[in-house]
């Protein structure tokens, strides 16, 4: 017998209930295998549904579709083998499932034996673990197809699968079943979401899984911003005997993509595979291509941004327009084009700056505390990568409503009684005029919040908060800070060199107040240490106190003068987080109550605890 495979991983950008687009990604993944001579094909998990399909998996009509779109795929596979993730109902609940294909028929179907349920993930709400060693039958069509924890050969060679979270349980994992039934490659067929610093985490597992488990181990992802949350890197490894020998290229902009490997059972001297991994561009990989899904998957034409000239909005025009560039670059201008239902004629030599005009539309709104710095700021970074740029006074707005309340309440409103209600009206009076540029032109408002913000509730509400997505809530101000001057030096992007001479402020009270947000709050960096330790570990103020103390150069009193205020704003502005726009899932945590971190709204606000910090 042969010990020889010619094997191909396909990652695929799926869609829920896009079956047609779904089905087509598939196909044209096994017609590329079939004309490339591959014997074994393996696609991610979830890949004929989208692992972001959510309650949809309880009904009882989704499986069933599913399950018609393997039916449809099983012809395609004349003399190649396929493995591709579906979910399964049987017996009233439903299996996160593999089926194996082989020369046209179904030769069974594996189930899932762990579910993920920390952190984006809440797998046990739809799906049932199958039960190790156990095999049942599944009526298909009049035949008994086996489901369970199978294992399967071809060319003399035994091949078995762990699903996603099955790898990630230490002494639990299916892996081990599998070495003890000498199986000689296992395929991990996943939904990973993506997170930075994660694909160097994936590649110690795979290594390591190589060698514990005494198999070539084989990884498969799935791609893109799927449902408009969770982004998935696409990324396909394969190590043998504890060393890395293949990964392919992460984050691509199409629709699919297939590796193909010479799999040779003899042959132990793979050349190693070194990798490189740099969060910043990670970074602007993932969020650009999550811009690019988002826009064509929403239909929309187009983003409209409040350009304040400060780090955050500048950080969402910097990607829009890495979006563009790398789209380009990958695709060619007119697919890239044609992806986003945009018109493809009348462009220059230099196309980039021509499309960023027709997607990336700007605005600077300013008030009589806006400074000239922060409006040559918007201005020049809007010139420099081809954005539309208007500008506007929003004063007779911001007037308007103070007359109004004037007026009502009898007296004139002051900085001394009413700060916080005259910096918000100014931040709420920019949203109606651009939410309405926004409707004209068919476009998605991106929200300029960061993380840092969310955790502290320092947003407006109705005005920065606005938006139709939200791309950078899910890193912190440290991070956003420090990429701007790493995207100004390594991605040639010399119109930040303004943006980065700045000092964060929401320029909210008068000029000669010199408004910082970190005078407002504390240091960004203090507060990304506070947040890891709070949020992350999910540690006790004391706790926090007790781990920082020796650690931060500051002195004990303000520190827990920082540690009470970052509680007390973290309590009392759960409602905010509530409410902020959709936003990305790009860091290893983040305070999204609807992907990660829930809070109840009404809360005791922390009042022990931190009154514990006094005694120490």
């Amino acid at each position: 017998m042969s010990s020889k495979l010619k094997i191909a991983l396909a990652t695929v950008n799926q869609t829920p209930l896009d079956w047609k687009g779904n089905l087509q990604n598939i196909t044209n993944s096994i017609e590329e295998a079939k004309s490339r001579s591959v014997d074994l094909l393996c696609f991610p998990e979830l890949a004929i549904t989208g692992y972001g399909s959510e309650d949809l998996f309880l009904s009882y009509w989704y499986p069933q579709k599913a399950l018609a779109q393997l039916k449809q795929i099983i012809p395609l596979c004349e003399n190649i083998t396929i493995a591709v993730g579906l979910p399964i109902r049987s017996n009233e609940v439903v299996y996160n499932c593999v089926a194996v294909i082989e020369n046209r028929e179904l030769k069974g179907i594996v189930a899932k034996q762990f579910m993920a349920i920390d952190g984006v993930h809440y797998e046990f709400r739809w799906f049932t673990p199958w039960k190790a060693n156990e095999i049942t039958t599944i009526d298909v069509d009049g035949v008994d197809i086996p489901l369970g924890d199978l294992i399967f050969e071809k060319n003399g060679l035994r091949y078995g699968f762990e699903i996603c979270e099955d790898a990630w349980r230490g002494d639990l994992r299916p892996g081990y079943r599998l070495r003890d039934r000498k199986v000689d490659l296992i395929f991990n067929p996943s939904a990973s979401h993506f997170a930075m610093g994660k694909s160097k985490t994936r590649e110690e597992l795979v290594c390591y899984s190589s060698k514990e488990l005494k198999a070539t181990y084989f990884y498969v992802n799935l791609l893109g911003n799927e449902s408009g949350k969770m982004i998935f890197d696409g990324e396909t490894l394969i190590a043998k005997s504890g060393q890395l020998i293949y990964k392919n290229r992460l984050l691509s902009f199409e629709n699919y993509q297939i590796s193909i490997f010479d799999y040779n059972h003899q042959k132990s001297n793979y050349p190693e595979i070194k990798s490189y991994h740099n969060k910043n561009q990670e970074f602007v990989q993932a969020a650009s291509l999550a811009l690019f899904d988002y826009l064509r998957k929403s239909r929309s034409s187009g983003f409209v941004l409040s350009l304040s000239g400060g780090a955050d909005s500048s950080s969402i025009a910097i990607l829009v327009a890495e979006m563009v560039k790398r789209g380009i670059a990958e695709l060619g201008t007119e697919a890239f084009l044609e992806k986003l239902n945009l018109k493809t004629e009348g462009f220059s030599d230099d196309p980039s700056k021509d499309i960023m005009s027709q997607i990336l539309t700007t605005a600077y709104q300013g008030t009589e505390n806006s400074s000239n710095e922060t409006f040559q700021s918007a201005r020049s970074l809007a010139e420099s990568i081809g954005a539309t740029f208007y500008n506007w006074e929003i004063g007779t707005e911001v007037k308007s409503y103070s007359e109004k309340i004037e007026k009502a309440l009898g007296r004139k409103l002051t900085w001394e009684k009413d700060d916080l209600a005259l910096q918000n009206i100014q931040a709420r009076s920019r949203s109606p005029i651009i939410w309405m540029l926004a409707n004209i032109k068919n476009a998605l408002l991106l929200t300029t919040s960061n993380r840092s913000e969310g955790d502290v509730g320092y947003a407006t509400m109705d005005g920065d908060t606005s938006g139709s997505i939200s791309p950078i809530a899910g890193v912190d101000k440290a991070f956003i800070l420090q990429w701007l001057q790493w995207a100004e030096s390594e991605l040639g992007h010399a119109g930040l060199r303004f943006v980065n001479s700045l000092q964060p402020s929401a320029e909210l009270r008068p000029l000669d107040n010199h408004q910082t947000d970190e005078d407002d709050l504390m240091p960004y960096g203090t507060i990304l240490e506070i947040e890891k330790l709070a949020i992350k570990d999910k540690r006790s103020p004391i706790d926090i106190y007790l781990n920082l103390k020796d650690e931060l150069d500051i002195s004990d009193d303000l520190l827990k003068v920082y540690i009470k205020k970052f509680f007390r704003l973290w309590a009392r502005n759960q409602w905010k987080r509530e409410r902020i726009a959709p936003s990305f899932h790009l860091d290893e945590f983040s305070v999204d109550p609807r992907t990660w971190y829930r809070f109840p709204i009404l809360s005791g606000g922390f009042e022990e605890e931190l009154a514990e910090l006094d005694s120490h």
